[in-house]
């Protein structure tokens, strides 16, 4: 039976180029001039973290890294904020987490809709995928052009798709 599965991962070495780009574009700018701001990604545990003096850079940094992600062909839907923190002094810091794998919520909601589509598929969450089979392949193409049509909030990718 032709499967394939849906998934939902960030290129660790394409956001670490984005993150690099966006830092030097940062430093360069002249409203960051004489900026304690910096920008930190932990591979590790895939979050970003932030610190600066005030709001206005921050949410420029955000603006920057975001932008970046984009142009590198990345979903900046993978990106969860959290809430800014006072650091020491008047500095902020913001941890952003880079979301991978499909969370249970999500999960079940592709599979709740793929059900309700009509289509004659079976859709299976296993861990952080789901995994989708059908008799046609024409079926399954239907299933992922139904996926990329809704949001789900976070990227999806289709992959291993097998016949």
């Amino acid at each position: 039976m032709p499967t394939f599965d849906i998934v939902s991962k960030i290129d660790g070495q394409t956001l670490d180029n984005a993150i690099n780009t966006a830092k030097k574009e940062i430093l360069n700018r002249y409203d960051f001039n004489d900026s304690k701001s910096t920008i930190d990604l932990d591979k590790k545990t895939n979050e970003i973290t932030i610190v600066t003096e005030n709001d206005m850079r921050l949410k420029a940094i955000q603006d920057s890294i975001i932008g970046r992600m984009v142009k590198q062909h990345l979903d900046s839907k993978a990106l969860d904020f959290g809430k800014e923190q006072y650091a020491s002094g008047n500095m902020i810091r913001k941890e952003i987490k880079v979301k991978e794998g499909i969370d249970k919520e999500a999960a079940k909601k592709i599979v709740k809709k793929i059900k309700d589509s009509g289509l004659k598929v079976q859709a299976s969450i296993m861990d952080d995928q789901v995994r989708v089979q059908g008799k046609k392949i024409d079926d399954l193409q239907s299933v992922i052009s139904l996926c990329r049509g809704e949001d789900f909030g976070q990227p999806l990718q289709f992959i291993n798709m097998r016949d």
